[in-house]
């Protein structure tokens, strides 16, 4: 026997099909907002993980040498660092994650606070003192980490309990430094304006600063490209022997350039002296 369903029987079943959908349509549109609100919050969760210096003053509890250097920092550095060091675009970079290195080479150089934008910041009369600049270190250190100088202030390698410090310090100088500063660490002309500055009156500790940190076109040596213990065979090798007036490869400082340009002085010199003694004597025959 043939059962038969009427029409409005079907209808009524076809609607109440499609009614009981439309909440399942409605859930996945809810649970895919749900998702991305969810996602969302992830990302600014791990931003807000790695970029801790845009909410350090909310977070850090500076220090009472940090808070002398914030109100140095707020007075003479924030219009171009930024509040909080944030930087701001065409005037200064960011000083998060700089360190009290930096700080240290290039307040305590005179590089900073800069006169006018250049190519590359001037050295000059420092206008902080040391205890100044210890306190803006400490400010940018607490505000948002980085690099910092060694605090026994050890730079220089002992020679008596080291004896072999000079030599491989200056080995790893003409490795790793004289392609910019020269043989004998009198710096040199780069690319665009920038230069490789001298290295005769550098302080040690600038000079360790320098490298933990890669002012200007400086690469940065960190602790797995060079060693605390090379770092300061590299000043050892600078300071005793470069910075003592021995000249490498001659007598006289003629740019402290070395032999060559010393023996073309020479040659030069030589030439002019065999030309006139010949012509004298050619005179008086």
């Amino acid at each position: 026997m043939t059962s038969h369903t009427p029409a409005g029987g079907r209808r009524f079943r076809g609607l109440f099909t499609r009614r009981r959908g439309a909440p399942s349509r409605a859930r996945r549109r809810l649970g895919a907002a749900v998702r991305m609100l969810a996602a969302l919050a992830l990302a600014g969760g791990v931003y807000t993980a790695f970029a801790p210096g845009a909410f350090a003053e909310d977070n850090v509890q500076l220090s009472a040498t940090a808070q002398e250097g914030k109100q140095l920092y707020d007075n003479s550095c924030i219009t171009c660092h930024g509040r909080d060091a944030q930087g701001v675009p065409g005037r200064g970079p960011s000083l998060i994650g700089v360190g009290s290195a930096s700080v240290e080479f290039q307040v305590g150089t005179g590089r900073m606070p800069m006169t006018r934008q250049e190519a590359q910041a001037e050295e000059k009369k420092p206008q902080f003192d040391k205890t100044q600049t210890k306190q803006l270190g400490q400010y940018i250190q607490e505000l948002g980490g980085g690099p910092e100088l060694p605090a026994d202030g050890n730079y220089v390698e002992d020679l008596k309990a080291n004896p072999d410090a000079l030599a491989r310090g200056g080995e790893l100088f003409r490795v790793n430094c004289t392609s910019c500063h020269g043989f004998g660490g009198a710096g040199g002309a780069l690319s665009s304006g920038k230069y490789a500055p001298s290295l005769h009156d550098v302080s040690p500790e600038h000079i360790y600063a320098a490298m933990l940190t890669g002012p200007q076109n400086m690469p940065v040596f960190g602790d797995n490209e060079l060693t605390p213990e090379q770092k300061r065979e590299i000043i050892t090798y600078v300071t005793k022997q470069l910075q003592e007036d021995k000249d490498p490869g001659g007598l006289f400082n003629l740019g402290r350039y070395g032999p060559v340009t010393e023996g073309l002085a020479i040659f030069g010199f030589g030439i002019v002296i065999l030309v006139f003694t010949t012509l004298w004597i050619a005179g008086k025959s």
